[in-house]
C-alpha cells in the first residue's frame, strides 16, 4: 500500500536517528574516554530531539490518519496493519512529551552514567544523589506528561511492557511471593548442601573469553552480525537486525559472572537477529517488549545454560581449559556448584531461586521513589532495610547496594519488574518448545542447539513487535502471562538440589 510505504519512509528516518544515538551510547560504554562525558551529552540530547521532532510532526500525524485509513479493511494480522498499529501507539505517546522534556532526559542520563560509574567504583552515594534526584524528577514529569489511570508507574511500565499495569505485575509478584518465600527458607536452612567455593578460585581472564565466545558462537550467535566488547554493566543493543552487539565483564577469581552473563547477552541478541529480514528499517523492528526480551535471555542463561545436559556437552571443554580447578571435579559436582542458592547481594549474579527478589525490592522502591513515599536521600538505607527482609543480609557498601545497577543513571525506571517477567515467560515458552519438539533436552545434551533456535526464531523472533506481549504469549503458549510454571520448574529442578 502507498500509504504504508510513505509512512515507512518516514519512520525510518527516525528508526536512523535512534540508531545513531543508540551507537553513541555504546561507544559511551564501551571506548568513549570519562572526558568526553559533556560533549557525547550534547550529542545524544541533539539526536534525541531531531528524533522526536521529526516523529512527533504533524506531518508524520496526517500520514498515520492515511495509512490507518487504507488498512482498516485489512486482516489485523497483516504486516501493514501490525505496522500502522505500532506506529500509531508509538506515535500516541512520544507526541505527549514535549520535545524539551525528552531533550532533558537525554541530557541528564548521559552525564549520569558518568557520575554514577564513579560513584559506584568510590562508594559514594552521595556524589550521586543530586544526580538521582534530578532523574527522578524528570521521570515524574514524564509519567504526568504521558498520564495514566491509576498509578504514575504505570505511564512509565507500559513503555518497556506494553499493556502491563503497576497492579497486574503486584498480583504476579504477590502469587509469586506466596510460593516463593517458604521454598527459599527452606533452601536457605539447607545451603550446606552445596559447596560452590570453588568457582571462586582465579580464573585466568584471556581463557575465559576464549571459552565463552567458542558456546556464544556454537548456541546461534552470528559474530557476522555482532560482537562482544567490555564494559561496566553488561548489555545488548542493537543498531540493525544486522548489527547486534553485546557486551560482558570478567572477573579474575568468579568464573559464572562472564560466562552466564555472555549467556544471557546473546538470549538478547539472538532474538534481535531472529527477526525477519523483511522488517528490517521498520518500526516491527526488534523484541515486542522488554519481559519478552528477558525470556531469551534467561531461558538461555538459566533453562539451557545450567541445565545437566548442557554441562554433559561442555564440562570435559571447561575441565580442559582450567585443569587444576575442576580436573578431580565431577560433573554432578560442577552442575550443583552453578545452581548454588546463596544469599547474594548483587542482582546480575543471583541464583534463579532468590533473582525474583531483587527485583521486588527494586520495583517497590521504584514505586517510593516516584510517588514521593521515599527521598532520595533515604534510599540507601531503604535499600538495605529489604535487602535484610528479603535476603537476610545487608549490603556493607552502597557499591554492593543501591549503587549496583547501571538503569536509574540511564532513566530505566519502569524496567526491573521485565526481568521477572522474563523469568516468568522462559518457563512458559521452554514447556511450549517441549511439547512441539521432545527431543530438545537430549539435543541441547549432544550441542545441537539449532532445534531449539528455530523453534524460538519461527515462534517468537521473526514477529519482532508484530504482535502485542500478552497476544504473542497467547498464541504460543495458549494462555497469559503466569507464574504456575515457573514455580513449579523452580520446584522441579531444586528439591533435589538441595535434597529437600
Amino acid at each position: 500500500m502507498e500509504e504504508v510505504k510513505a509512512l515507512n519512509a518516514r519512520i525510518a528516518d527516525v528508526i536512523n536517528l535512534n540508531f545513531a544515538g543508540a551507537l553513541l551510547g555504546w561507544d559511551q560504554q564501551t571506548y568513549m574516554p570519562s572526558g568526553g562525558a559533556n560533549a557525547r551529552a550534547e550529542q545524544l540530547a541533539t539526536l534525541s530531539k531531531l528524533a522526536h521532532e521529526l516523529f512527533v510532526a504533524d506531518e508524520t500525524g496526517q500520514l498515520i490518519e492515511d495509512a490507518e485509513a487504507a488498512v482498516k479493511d485489512a486482516d489485523p494480522d497483516s504486516d501493514d496493519a501490525a505496522l500502522v498499529r505500532v506506529v500509531r501507539h508509538d506515535f500516541d505517546i512520544q507526541t505527549k512529551l514535549p520535545t524539551t522534556l525528552v531533550t532533558d532526559i537525554a541530557r541528564e542520563t548521559t552525564l549520569a552514567h558518568e557520575v554514577w560509574a564513579k560513584a559506584r567504583a568510590e562508594n559514594d552515594f552521595a556524589s550521586f544523589a543530586p544526580t538521582l534526584a534530578r532523574i527522578y524528577d524528570l521521570m515524574r514529569q514524564k509519567a504526568e506528561a504521558l498520564g495514566y489511570d491509576e498509578r504514575p508507574y504505570d505511564a512509565l511500565l507500559d513503555e518497556y511492557e506494553p499493556g502491563m499495569k503497576t497492579n497486574d505485575v503486584e498480583t504476579l509478584f504477590a502469587g509469586l511471593r506466596e510460593d516463593l518465600v517458604p521454598f527459599v527458607a527452606a533452601i536457605f536452612e539447607r545451603m550446606d548442601r552445596v559447596d560452590s567455593s570453588l568457582l571462586h578460585k582465579h580464573y585466568d581472564v584471556d581463557k575465559q573469553a576464549e571459552f565463552g565466545l567458542a558456546v556464544i558462537k556454537e548456541l546461534g550467535y552470528d559474530m557476522s552480525r555482532g560482537r562482544q566488547d567490555k564494559a561496566v554493566h553488561p548489555f545488548t543493543t542493537g543498531f540493525s537486525i544486522n548489527d547486534v552487539r553485546i557486551t560482558t565483564r570478567y572477573y579474575p577469581d568468579y568464573l559464572p559472572t562472564a560466562l552466564f552473563g555472555s549467556i544471557h547477552e546473546t538470549g538478547h541478541a539472538m532474538y534481535e537477529q531472529g527477526v525477519a529480514q523483511k522488517y528490517e528499517g521498520t518500526a516491527l523492528t526488534g523484541g515486542v517488549s522488554l519481559g519478552v526480551h528477558e525470556s531469551q535471555s534467561r531461558l538461555w542463561e538459566n533453562i539451557v545454560g545450567r541445565s545437566r545436559g548442557f554441562w554433559t556437552h561442555y564440562y570435559p571443554t571447561l575441565q580442559a581449559t582450567f585443569p587444576e580447578q575442576f580436573g578431580g571435579v565431577s560433573v554432578d559436582e560442577f552442575y550443583r556448584m552453578i545452581n548454588a542458592v546463596s544469599r547474594s547481594l548483587i542482582r546480575v549474579e543471583a541464583d534463579e531461586v532468590t533473582y525474583n527478589l531483587h527485583i521486588m525490592l527494586r520495583f517497590e522502591m521504584e514505586n517510593d521513589l516516584l510517588e514521593g513515599k521515599l527521598a532520595v536521600k533515604d534510599a540507601p538505607a531503604a535499600w538495605n532495610a529489604k535487602m535484610e527482609q528479603y535476603m537476610g543480609i545487608v549490603p556493607p557498601t552502597d557499591t554492593q547496594g543501591i549503587l549496583q545497577d547501571v538503569h536509574w543513571s540511564s532513566g530505566l525506571v519502569g524496567y526491573f519488574p521485565t526481568y521477572s517477567l522474563g523469568n516468568f515467560l522462559s518457563v512458559q515458552y521452554w514447556d511450549q518448545a517441549l511439547k512441539d519438539v521432545p527431543a530438545i533436552p537430549e539435543q541441547i545434551e549432544q550441542g545441537n542447539f539449532e532445534p531449539l533456535l528455530a523453534w524460538l526464531h519461527e515462534n517468537i523472533h521473526q514477529y519482532g513487535r508484530k504482535y502485542w506481549p500478552q497476544d504473542l504469549t497467547r498464541r504460543v503458549t495458549g494462555e497469559k502471562i503466569q507464574t504456575r510454571s515457573f514455580v513449579r520448574y523452580l520446584k522441579n529442578k531444586y528439591t533435589p538440589i538441595y535434597d529437600l
